[in-house]
């Protein structure tokens, strides 16, 4: 007989999202789920303490990794780099909004399948050049672009940013959710290969780019009627 297995930690779970509803403090949520966690299992509170610690040493260099790059973004877009994004695109006579996600879903759904997961990202590429560059491709065509178009835009180049890396990362053999499934699967006596498991992502992207790629042209009829009624 196997023995019980304990869930109450997983009440963790529940405090992060209870505190990221309630719209919390992150730190203070982290530390309390930590807490929560630490206190289901009977670990003493000196080594919840002592978790804690260490967890901060080993990540206190992280937030550098995030900011510097946002410091030399932030340095483009005061120079410009918004502003040129927008005339190249504004250039290109056969440019329209979908054409252009649909372009950079099939470039992040193949670099992230090469594991090249860092190629894109929110901040890196979809809110200083991405973005503008589908508004531009939609005031090209439209002159003006309303309120309502404009945020519908900025949510589908950060929609295309999702499912792009999403999907195309799991075709990636190296990928940390195939391992993790090959390794429960394999204490459980079922061998399966890494290999395979990452080839049977390849329909679920196919599936995600085309349904994606549809949304995209839709979102290139509404730009089309809001042009006519303007």
């Amino acid at each position: 007989m196997q023995a019980a297995v304990n869930l109450w930690p997983l009440i963790g779970v529940a405090v992060v999202i209870a505190g990221f509803v309630l719209r919390a403090n992150p730190v203070l949520v982290v530390v309390a789920a930590c807490g929560a966690t630490g206190v289901a299992a009977a670990m003493p509170v000196e080594h919840i303490l002592a978790s804690l610690g260490t967890a901060f040493v080993k990540t206190r260099n992280l937030p550098l990794i995030y900011l510097l790059p946002l410091a030399a973004i932030g340095l483009l877009e005061r120079f410009g780099l918004k502003e040129h994004a927008q005339a190249s695109i504004a250039k290109i006579k056969s440019a329209t909004t979908g054409r252009l996600l649909i372009f950079y879903l099939f470039v992040r759904e193949l670099s992230a399948a090469f594991g090249l997961t860092s190629l894109g990202g929110h901040a890196a590429m979809v809110r200083p050049l991405i973005a503008p560059m589908a508004e531009a491709a939609a005031e090209a065509r439209n002159g003006k672009v309303s309120d309502k178009l404009r945020y519908r835009i900025r949510a589908m180049a950060a929609a295309t940013d999702n499912v792009g890396l999403f999907f195309g990362e799991d075709i990636f053999v190296a990928f940390g959710a195939i391992v993790l499934m090959q390794t429960i699967l394999l204490a459980e006596g079922i061998a399966v290969n890494p290999l395979h498991m990452a080839l049977w992502g390849i329909p679920t992207a196919v599936a995600a780019f085309i349904i994606h790629a549809w949304n995209l042209r839709r979102l290139d009829a509404a730009i089309r009627r809001e042009g006519k009624l303007a």
